[in-house]
C-alpha cells in the first residue's frame, strides 16, 4: 500500500527531492563544507559516522518533512544505519512522509568519447532486494556528459536504460541521471543530443515501465518539456551541478514542471557549529526557497 501512496505523492504533489547521497569520494568535501575537517575523523568508518550525523540532523529537523519535500535520496551506507531507532528509509517515510530513494551506482568509469559511463554493478540485484526490504521506493544512478559527443551520449543513455529496466523489474522506480557537466564547452548542443536519445528510449518502453529523470538545469528554458510530458516519466528533477543555490533556484524557476533534486545547494550554509535553532532556521529558509522554485 505504501508504494502506491508514495507513487501518488511523487507524481502529484508539489515539492522537490533532497539529495543526501554523497558517497565515498564526495563525502570529505561535503563534511568540510559542513565545518567538519578531515582531522576530525580517522578512516572510512569514522567518516561515514560523521556524515550520518550530518544527515540525521537534517532529516530530524522540524523543517524537513513531507509537506515540501517529496523524497530523499540516500547513500547505501545511510540506508544501512538507523535514525532514532528506525532504519533510515523507514524513518523518512513513517515519521516524515518523505519517500526514500537509494543511490545504487558504484561511481564513474574513466572518460571516453566525451562521457563517463557508470562502473559495472555486479551486486545490483542483491542491493535492490535489500532496498525493497528496507522500504525504498526508487533508485538513482549517475553518469556524466562532458562533451557534445553523439556516440558517447548514446552509450550513456543506453547504459542507464539497461540498468533502469532491471530496476523496474525489481519493483522499484529508477531515477535515470545522465548529468551534463555545467563546464561542458557546448552544453546546449549536448542537451539536444541527450534529449533526442532519452526520447528514443522512452518511446520504446511498455506502459507499465515508469522512470524518473534527473537532468542538469538546461541552457534553454523549458527545453525538457517533451520529457516532462512523456507518459512513462513520473517526474523530471533537476540537479544543481555546482551552481549556487541562488543561481540554481533562478534557473529552476524559469523551467515549468521541472523540480529540484539538490544536494550541495540544499545544504549550502549549514554548519556543525550552528545552534539547533540557527541550523533549523537556515534549513527552513533553504527548503522554502527550493520549494518555491520547484512550484513553477
Amino acid at each position: 500500500m505504501s508504494f502506491d501512496q508514495q507513487f501518488t505523492k511523487v507524481l502529484t504533489q508539489d515539492g522537490f527531492l533532497a539529495a543526501l547521497d554523497q558517497s565515498g569520494g564526495s563525502t570529505p568535501k561535503a563534511l568540510r563544507l559542513y565545518g567538519v575537517p578531515e582531522t576530525a575523523y580517522q578512516g572510512e568508518e569514522e567518516m561515514y559516522g560523521k556524515v550520518h550525523e550530518m544527515r540525521t540532523r537534517i532529516i530530524t529537523s522540524p523543517a524537513f518533512n513531507g509537506d515540501r519535500i517529496l523524497g530523499a535520496i540516500l547513500f547505501e551506507n545511510t540506508m544501512d544505519r538507523q535514525i532514532r531507532g528506525k532504519g533510515s528509509a523507514q524513518y523518512l517515510w513513517q515519521e516524515k512522509r518523505v519517500v526514500p530513494f537509494l543511490k545504487v551506482d558504484k561511481g564513474l568509469a574513466a572518460e571516453a568519447e566525451g562521457v563517463q559511463l557508470m562502473k559495472d554493478m555486479p551486486g545490483l540485484d542483491a542491493l535492490l532486494e535489500r532496498a525493497e526490504a528496507n522500504g525504498v521506493f526508487g533508485t538513482k544512478m549517475r553518469s556524466v556528459i562532458k562533451q557534445a559527443n553523439k556516440s558517447g551520449i548514446a552509450k550513456v543513455v543506453a547504459q542507464q536504460f539497461e540498468f533502469g529496466l532491471r530496476i523496474v523489474d525489481a519493483g522499484l522506480v529508477p531515477i535515470i541521471e545522465p548529468e551534463v557537466d555545467i563546464e561542458c564547452p557546448d552544453k546546449a548542443a549536448a542537451e539536444g543530443l541527450l534529449e533526442d536519445a532519452l526520447m528514443a528510449h522512452l518511446d520504446d518502453l511498455e506502459p507499465h515501465q515508469t522512470v524518473m529523470l534527473k537532468l542538469t538545469l538546461p541552457e534553454v528554458d523549458n527545453f525538457y518539456m517533451r520529457l516532462i510530458e512523456h507518459p512513462n516519466v513520473v517526474r523530471v528533477v533537476a540537479l544543481s551541478g555546482g551552481y549556487s543555490r541562488t543561481k540554481s533556484n533562478q534557473r529552476l524557476a524559469r523551467n515549468e514542471g521541472l523540480i529540484a533534486s539538490f544536494s550541495r545547494a540544499l545544504s549550502e550554509g549549514l554548519s556543525a557549529q550552528q545552534s539547533d535553532d540557527e541550523f533549523d532556521y537556515l534549513l527552513d529558509e533553504a527548503i522554502q526557497s527550493i520549494f518555491e522554485a520547484s512550484c513553477t
